[in-house]
């Protein structure tokens, strides 16, 4: 990938600029997981939504648990955000661990104005 479009997707995550869809290879995902993904995408910098809500967003708001299966198969975690949809109750999962996705919003919440 050459450097320009590096620095392009890691803009999507600092600044919360628009993923550049035609350069991610996401063929390894059904149309729902895509779907999710692309709703996912659309959460800004410093906030968060359910997987609940996610479902809810793309039209099927029983599939909750089907969102959280789409976002757990997110080949690019740092340009989709999946870090930003959480559970219900609790911070949900994350491919990276807890952690990390603890930490990655508590980055956001500082750097990001609401």
């Amino acid at each position: 990938m050459p450097p320009e479009e590096e620095e392009g997707l890691l803009r999507c995550w600092i600044e919360g600029e628009e993923v550049p869809w035609e350069i991610l290879d996401l063929s390894s995902l059904t149309e729902f997981q895509k779907e999710v993904l692309k709703s996912v995408a659309s959460i800004p910098p410093g906030e968060t939504l359910t997987y609940g809500q996610v479902a809810e967003r793309i039209g099927k708001p029983k599939a909750a648990r089907a969102v959280g299966q789409a976002v757990g198969k997110n080949p690019f975690p740092l340009i989709i955000p999946c870090h930003r949809v959480v559970g219900s109750k609790d911070l949900g999962g994350y491919s990276s661990g807890l952690d990390l996705k603890r930490r990655l919003l508590d980055i956001e919440r500082d750097i990001c104005p609401k």
